[in-house]
C-alpha cells in the first residue's frame, strides 16, 4: 500500500515540485517556479531560497537550474528587496536578497558559461545596488563576492566593467570594511541585528562564536573587494584610479589575518600592479610601501615570493630603480641565497642577476648603486666563486677550514657566555668568514648565534638579516626554530606585530615537531614565552584593531601596557639568550671526524646570571 504523504502548508511550494517524479514536469514546474516566485508575496519563501543556497554550495557547477532561469529569479527577489521594505520586512524575507546574491556567486565561481548566462540574466545592477550599501554589510559581502567571479572570465569582465562605479566602490570598501563591520557589528553586542547573528552562526552559537565569525567575515569582505580590484587590476587604463598614494599605503596592512590566511590579500593585488610599468610608478613613491614589501620579502609568510617579485621589478625598472634601491637591495641581498622557495627555483641567482644588472646599468650618476651595495653584492659573489673552488678543494683542506672557523666560533661562544656581546658578534663574523660555504648547517648556526648578539646589542635590522640569511640556508628553507624566534623578537623590537607573529607561529610549530632533547623531555613543547609572545601580537595585529581605537573601543595607553608589561621578565630573556652554548658554560666540541655538531644537536641555554648580565 502507497505511504499517504501529509498536505503540504504551501502547496506548489518548491519541495513539492522537487519531488515531482516525471523529469519533464519537474523541469516545467521548476521553471514555473522560477519565474513566478518574485511575484508572490505568501509566506514561507525563505525556505526554498535556503534550500537552493545549500544546493548551490554543494554542486555549484550542476547546470540545471541555471537553464531554468535561476539567475532571473535571484536577481528579480534582490531588487524586490530593494524596492519594498514592506515586503523585506515581513515574516523572513530579510533573509532572502543575502541568499539570492549568495547563490549567484556560488554558481559563477567555477564556470564561465554560467557567468555569461547570469550577466545576460541581468545579474549585474542589482548586485551593485548591494555593494553600495543599500542594505547592510552582509549583503555587501556577497555582493562583491559574486561581482569578483564574474569579473574574472573574460568574457564578462567587461560587463561588470561597464558599471565604472564598481572599482572606486571596492576601493572604499576594501579601506572601511574593518570599521563597518566592527562599528555596525561588533562593537555592540546588545545591538546586533538578529538575522545577522543568525547568518553568522547558523544559529548555532552565542555572542563568543558570533564575534568569531564577524572578524572571518569582515575578512573576507575586506579580502574578496581586493581580489575583485585585482581583476581590475590587469587592465592599464584602470591603474590611475587604483594608485592613488591613500590606498597604496593602506594595502600592505590589509593581510586578511589568521581568520583568512588563504588570500593573497593585499600584497596579491600589489603584485599585479607592480607588474605593469603604470603601476610600478605610483608604488615606488610611497616608501612606506617599498618598507612593507621589504617586511614581506624577508618573512616566511606564504606570500613572500609575491613581495620578491614585486622588489625585482621595481629595481629592473629604470624609472623606479633609484627610489627603491636603498631600501630594496639590502632585504633581496638577504635572500640571495635562497635555493628553492616553493615552485620559485635558483631564486637566489635570479635576484643576484637582477642587482649586478643594476650595477651595470646604473654605474654612475644620480641614481648610481651606493659603495655599500656594490660591496654586499661582491661578497654574495665572491662566495659563489669560493664554492666554486672548494668542490675540487682536497678534504684535508676543507676540515682545516672547517676546524679554523670552528675554533673562531668557540671563542665567541665564551665571550657571549661571559657577557661580552660584541665582541662575540665579531668572531662570529670572523668564523664565517673561514667558514666553508658549502658547510651550510655550519654557516645557520653561525648567522643565528650572530644574530642573538644583535638583538642583545638592541640592533634588530641588523638580527632580522642574519636570522633571514640563516632561514635562507637552512634546509626546509624558514625552518630553523631558533632564527625563527631571534627575528620573531627582533620585529617585536621595531613594532612589526604581523610579522612577528608569523615567526612566532612557526617557531611554535617547529618546537612541537623538535627531536631536540631538551624540547623533547618537556611535557609541553611549546615554551611559555613564545606563548607569551603570540598572545602580545595577535592583541597588536588583531584584525579590529584600528577600528577599535578610532571608535573607542580600546583604551589605547591601557592596552599597550597589558600588551607590553608582561614580555620583560628575566626569563624571558633568558631563552631569548639562546647561543649553542652548554648549559654549564662550558665550549662545544667537535665530533672525532672533524665534522660540527649541528645547531639541533647542543643545548640552547645560558645561566641565568649570564642572561641578566647580557641584558643590562
Amino acid at each position: 500500500m502507497e505511504k499517504l504523504i501529509p498536505d503540504c502548508p504551501y502547496p506548489g511550494c518548491f519541495f513539492c515540485v522537487m519531488k515531482e517524479g516525471n523529469p519533464n514536469k519537474r523541469r516545467t514546474s521548476i521553471m514555473k517556479f522560477f519565474r513566478e516566485l518574485p511575484s508572490q508575496d505568501d509566506d514561507g519563501q525563505v525556505l526554498p531560497i535556503s534550500g537552493l543556497w545549500n544546493t548551490a554550495m554543494a554542486h555549484p557547477n550542476d547546470p540545471e537550474f541555471i537553464e531554468l532561469g535561476i539567475f532571473e529569479c535571484m536577481a528579480a527577489l534582490i531588487w524586490k528587496g530593494l524596492k519594498n521594505r514592506r515586503w523585506l520586512s515581513h515574516d523572513q524575507n530579510i533573509y532572502i536578497p543575502y541568499y539570492a546574491a549568495h547563490i549567484i556567486g556560488s554558481y559563477t565561481m567555477n564556470m564561465e558559461d554560467f557567468a555569461e548566462t547570469a550577466v545576460n540574466a541581468g545579474v549585474i545592477p542589482p548586485l551593485v545596488e548591494l555593494l553600495r550599501g543599500r542594505l547592510t554589510w552582509v549583503e555587501q559581502r556577497v555582493a562583491v563576492r559574486a561581482l569578483g567571479h564574474l569579473a574574472t572570465y573574460a568574457s564578462t569582465f567587461p560587463a561588470v566593467a561597464s558599471h565604472g562605479e564598481i572599482l572606486e566602490l571596492c576601493i572604499q570598501l576594501a579601506m572601511s570594511s574593518l570599521e563597518i563591520v566592527y562599528s555596525h557589528f561588533y562593537q555592540y553586542a546588545d545591538r546586533r541585528l538578529s538575522y545577522h547573528c543568525d547568518l553568522l552562526t547558523r544559529g548555532m552559537g552565542g555572542v563568543e562564536m558570533e564575534s568569531r565569525k564577524a572578524e572571518e567575515w569582515a575578512s573576507q569582505l575586506q579580502c574578496w573587494s581586493l581580489q575583485l580590484i585585482n581583476c581590475f587590476a590587469f587592465k592599464p587604463e584602470f591603474l590611475s584610479t587604483i594608485c592613488n598614494a591613500e590606498f597604496l599605503v593602506k594595502l600592505p596592512g590589509m593581510w586578511g589575518g589568521l581568520v583568512n590566511e588563504n588570500s593573497p590579500a593585499g600584497i596579491g593585488l600589489l603584485r599585479t600592479i607592480c607588474h605593469h610599468k603604470f603601476g610600478r610608478g605610483p608604488v615606488s613613491s610611497c616608501p612606506g610601501v617599498i618598507e612593507a614589501l621589504c617586511n614581506i620579502a624577508r618573512s616566511s609568510d606564504d606570500w613572500q615570493y609575491m613581495a620578491i617579485d614585486c622588489l625585482l621589478w621595481l629595481l629592473q625598472d629604470p624609472n623606479t630603480f633609484h627610489k627603491v634601491i636603498e631600501m630594496a637591495a639590502p632585504a633581496v641581498l638577504d635572500l640571495a641565497e635562497i635555493s628553492t622557495l616553493g615552485d620559485h627555483k635558483k631564486l637566489g641567482d635570479s635576484i643576484l642577476n637582477v642587482l649586478q644588472e643594476c650595477i651595470q646599468s646604473h654605474g654612475t650618476g644620480r641614481s648610481s648603486v651606493g659603495n655599500q651595495i656594490k660591496e654586499d653584492v661582491e661578497e654574495i659573489l665572491h662566495s659563489r666563486e669560493r664554492f666554486k673552488w672548494e668542490k675540487s678543494m682536497p678534504k684535508e683542506d676543507l676540515h682545516i677550514k672547517q676546524a679554523a672557523a670552528l675554533v673562531v666560533k668557540l671563542e665567541g661562544n665564551s665571550l657571549f657566555s661571559s657577557g661580552n656581546i660584541s665582541g662575540a658578534a665579531s668572531k662570529y663574523s670572523e668564523a664565517l668568514a673561514l667558514c666553508p660555504v658549502r658547510s651550510k648547517k655550519e654557516r645557520v648556526v653561525l648567522y643565528s648565534n650572530r644574530a642573538q648578539c644583535y638583538l642583545l646589542l638592541q640592533q634588530p635590522l641588523s638580527a632580522i638579516s642574519d636570522a633571514t640569511r640563516a632561514l635562507c640556508l637552512h634546509n626546509p628553507v624558514n625552518r630553523h626554530a631558533k632564527s625563527l624566534w631571534r627575528r620573531a623578537q627582533a620585529y617585536d623590537m621595531l613594532g612589526l606585530a604581523k610579522e612577528s607573529l608569523l615567526d612566532a607561529i612557526l617557531f611554535i610549530n617547529e618546537c612541537s615537531q623538535s627531536t631536540d632533547p631538551d624540547l623533547s623531555s618537556r611535557q609541553n613543547k611549546v615554551p611559555d614565552y613564545a606563548e607569551r609572545l603570540v598572545k602580545k601580537q595577535m592583541r597588536a595585529a588583531w584584525l579590529f584593531r584600528e577600528a577599535a581605537i578610532k571608535n573607542g573601543g580600546i583604551d589605547c595607553e591601557a592596552d599597550l601596557g597589558d600588551a607590553y608589561g608582561q614580555g620583560t621578565d628575566d626569563s624571558e630573556w633568558e631563552t631569548a639568550s639562546e647561543s649553542d652554548v652548554g648549559n654549564d658554560g662550558r665550549k662545544e666540541t667537535s665530533n672525532n671526524d672533524g665534522e660540527w655538531k649541528n645547531d639541533e644537536g647542543i643545548s640552547d641555554k645560558i645561566d641565568k646570571h649570564s642572561s641578566r648580565e647580557v641584558k643590562r
